[in-house]
């Protein structure tokens, strides 16, 4: 255990910050944080519940000259059954939000459940995260990437973005200073934590049509996506004109196994863990696919999904 004035001892297994309820975690399984199920430990992990204690924890990461990563559903992110030698933040507390009923304008927190916010907006008779239902995600690493689906995206809702910088500067970042492209923000290239998100809906033509499109939406991801085994959604960005999964099922590739990892065979840019995978099967049967469709199509797939930790 390692004491310092800047926190106080509250297990062997981990510290609670001077002057904050926040509990700083030592070596946690990082599995049941993220939808692959996979990984290993982070050697510090966390879950602020308010702004003050993220500057908080950014003081003890500077102390400590560590590496930090923030995380919300985990949904797009493979780690390393190695782990991660520094702090995870879990964003997943700070889920307030606010609505400007009048304005059709939403002020939400990073760990906000992205499905569960674009329900409440179809609710409403409100359009702009209908295309949203079914991305297993939270508003903080939906602006991180501007997540997307059926030719919606986050950068088309966001009016600003609320991030904490490990200075200690908290910062509302307009969306025309955040460079905005396909799942691309400048926040994937500044350490940063997500604090909150505000969005700006359009009126629809009623609550029903709203609902209706919004359900369709949503039947159609269970109908063409898997979701009975652990996946992270998509794995590479779509290299347009071409969809990856197109590329990837004409390369011969669905039902490819490595170890416990294998490309779905009801859609090719999802790989599974079907039950027995480890972070390396996936990891190799990324590279594995990416090498194929290189051969064939001349086309490199970037992966959409972020790896975290050493290979």
């Amino acid at each position: 255990m390692i004491v310092s004035s800047n926190y106080e001892l509250s297990a062997p297994s981990s510290i609670i910050l001077k002057g904050s309820d926040c509990i700083i975690q030592r070596n946690v399984p990082l599995s049941g944080y993220t939808t692959y199920r996979v990984g290993g430990k982070a050697r510090w992990y966390t879950e602020p519940k308010c702004w003050q204690e993220v500057e908080a924890l950014f003081q003890w990461v500077e102390k400590q000259q560590i590496p930090f990563l923030a995380i919300g559903a985990g949904s797009n992110l493979l780690v390393s059954d190695n782990g991660f030698e520094g702090l995870v933040i879990n964003t997943r507390h700070l889920k307030d939000c606010s609505i400007d009923e009048e304005n059709r304008i939403i002020t939400v927190g990073a760990g906000y459940p992205l499905p569960k916010l674009a329900w409440k907006a179809a609710k409403k008779g409100w359009l702009g995260l209908e295309w949203a239902v079914g991305i297993p995600g939270t508003i903080g690493g939906a602006v991180v990437m501007n997540a997307g689906a059926h030719q919606g995206c986050m950068a088309d809702v966001v009016i600003n973005v609320t991030v904490a910088y490990p200075d200690g500067k908290i910062e509302t970042i307009p969306a025309s200073q955040l460079d905005y492209s396909y799942r691309h923000s400048r926040l994937q290239q500044q350490p940063c934590v997500v604090l909150q998100a505000t969005l700006a809906l359009k009126p629809g033509t009623g609550k029903d049509e709203v609902m209706a499109l919004t359900s369709k939406n949503f039947k159609l991801r269970r109908e063409t996506q898997p979701y009975d085994k652990p996946s992270c959604g998509s794995v590479f960005r779509n290299p347009k004109p071409y969809a990856a999964g197109w590329l990837i099922e004409k390369t011969g590739l669905k039902g490819h196994r490595i170890g416990g990892a294998m490309v779905s065979h009801q859609h090719a840019n999802f790989i599974l863990n079907m039950g027995n995978a480890t972070a390396r099967d996936i990891f190799d049967l990324i590279r594995y696919v990416q090498e194929k469709v290189e051969a064939t199509w001349s086309i490199f797939l970037q992966p959409e999904v972020k790896f975290l930790g050493q290979f």
